[in-house]
């Protein structure tokens, strides 16, 4: 028996602009396998989160692992891109690394 699967990995190209303005409330995700608009509908509404390790001083029981929390709102464009807002605004440094986007909560 398989394990079930309960995310899907993609990769933060970068925030939501304009030709001016750049909106880092809005990270712009692309999710491995999705290419079409019309695939990007059962994404939305589900929850991701970017997992990142942090520095920690000696002694210090704390996990090394950290994770900011977000939802897809929304698709970007036709090429299979989602708009997500996190809890936290993503970092620059973040820009090309994995994002895990979990497949709950379903609207099936």
């Amino acid at each position: 028996m398989q394990v079930p699967r309960l995310y899907t990995n993609a990769v933060f190209a970068g925030y939501r602009r304009g030709q001016r303005n750049i909106y880092p409330n809005v990270a712009i995700l692309h999710i491995d396998g999705v290419n079409m608009k019309e695939d990007t509908e059962f994404y939305i509404g589900k929850r991701c989160a970017y997992i990142y390790k942090v520095a920690v001083k000696k002694g210090s029981k704390k996990p090394a692992v950290r994770a900011i929390y977000g939802t897809v709102v929304a698709a970007h464009g036709c090429a299979g891109a989602v708009r997500a807002r996190f809890a936290h605004n993503l970092p620059p440094k973040a820009i090309g690394e994995n994002v895990k986007v979990f497949l709950y909560p379903s609207k099936i």
